[in-house]
């Protein structure tokens, strides 16, 4: 009886590590207007949102007065590696059809209008 209670545990945490989502974790942004940051990508619901956690610029380290705000809102993962949402931007303080691409260690972001034709993109890192 112990051994099956044990194999069942073992299969449920094994379940449960296998549902995480890949893209979960912290993401170094490309340079923006001088600036990058570190985002939290956590889950939100069935969906994938992004909060900026730290900032940088070129004397290190800033207390930026976005930090905390979502700037990856509700994206969906496709089951493809790829995750469809909105962005949002800063530097200008717009939102825009967002479309993420998960690579290993790699994560591309694109922040689209025209219903997704004309994108802007930056390639992310993971935060080890």
């Amino acid at each position: 009886m112990k051994r099956m209670i044990l194999a069942a545990a073992m299969g449920l945490g094994v379940a449960g590590t296998a549902m995480a989502d890949p893209v979960l974790g912290t993401w170094k942004t490309q340079p923006d207007d001088g600036s990058y940051a570190h985002i939290e990508m956590q889950k939100c619901g069935a969906a994938v949102c992004g909060k900026i956690a730290r900032t940088f610029n070129d004397g290190g380290e800033y207390k930026s007065p976005n930090i905390g705000k979502t700037l990856v809102i509700d994206m969906v993962p496709n089951g493809d590696g790829s995750y469809a949402g909105k962005v949002w931007r800063p530097s200008n303080d717009k939102i825009y059809i967002g479309k993420m691409n998960l690579s290993g260690d790699s994560l591309a972001l694109r922040g689209c209008v025209a219903g997704g034709l004309i994108c802007s993109k930056q390639n992310w890192s993971r935060v080890k």
